[in-house]
């Protein structure tokens, strides 16, 4: 089975997985990091090199006040109490998007587990927080402007927020939506997509399967004629 180096993933569902079941929209968060550590050690065993997971995007600030300050609370915990382990299991956590709206105290434990160094990196993980597609590519301009670059796609690249990590092979979205929702704009280019209606808190090591089998029937041509 042909298996993607970069696999990105939109997990979606969380609040509609909650809402049917009677629970506060937080609850499907809590479940999503279960699901999250679950794809973690799936692509572990696959050999998949590069991880990136829509965590929180730029539109997300939009979300009711009491909802976002529990996602930072869960994300900020999570690291602080994981980050060792997660080392530990041969993993490199790092973080793109803007950080100057985050919560300082999220950002001192990003930069920590940022400085961290598995001695064996058997996965990069890559979380989008406060991430729009739309928002980095101007932040790249502006970096390209303010140092005199040349105005290509390889500059472009070099001061973009993956200016280091190829572009993703697969994208997954679930919960149903059929579109990307500003999220890696200029790396998906010629990225496959897949969608599944499964919500991400019920999103499981064989439907993960299930999205890279499909992947692996399709042929990939770039542009070209093969």
């Amino acid at each position: 089975m042909k298996v993607p180096k970069h696999l990105a993933i939109i997990m979606d569902g969380n609040g509609r997985w909650a809402k049917e079941r009677g629970l506060p929209r937080i609850a499907g968060h809590y479940e999503g990091v279960r699901r999250a550590e679950e794809v973690v050690e799936a692509c572990i065993d696959l050999n998949i090199k590069w991880l990136t997971l829509f965590a929180f995007s730029t539109e997300n600030w939009k979300r009711p006040e009491g909802e976002v300050k529990a996602l930072m609370r869960l994300l900020e915990g999570y690291i602080r109490q994981n980050a060792k382990r997660l080392t530990e299991k041969g993993l490199r956590v790092s973080f793109v998007g803007r950080r100057d709206r985050l919560p300082e105290s999220l950002v001192r434990e990003m930069e920590k587990v940022e400085r961290l160094r598995p001695k064996q990196e058997k996965l990069h993980v890559i979380l989008a927080v406060d991430y729009g597609g739309r928002d980095e590519i101007i932040r790249t301009i502006r970096k390209m402007i303010e140092t005199g670059s040349q105005i290509d796609e390889s500059s472009f690249k070099l001061l973009s927020d993956f200016s280091q990590i190829p572009d993703p092979d697969l994208l997954i979205r679930t919960g149903g939506e059929r579109r990307i929702s500003n999220f890696l704009l200029w790396h998906l280019a010629y990225t496959e997509l897949y969608f599944t209606d499964t919500y991400w808190p019920d999103f499981r090591r064989e439907d993960l399967l299930k999205a890279i089998e499909d992947f692996s029937r399709r042929e990939r041509k770039f542009g070209a004629v093969l």
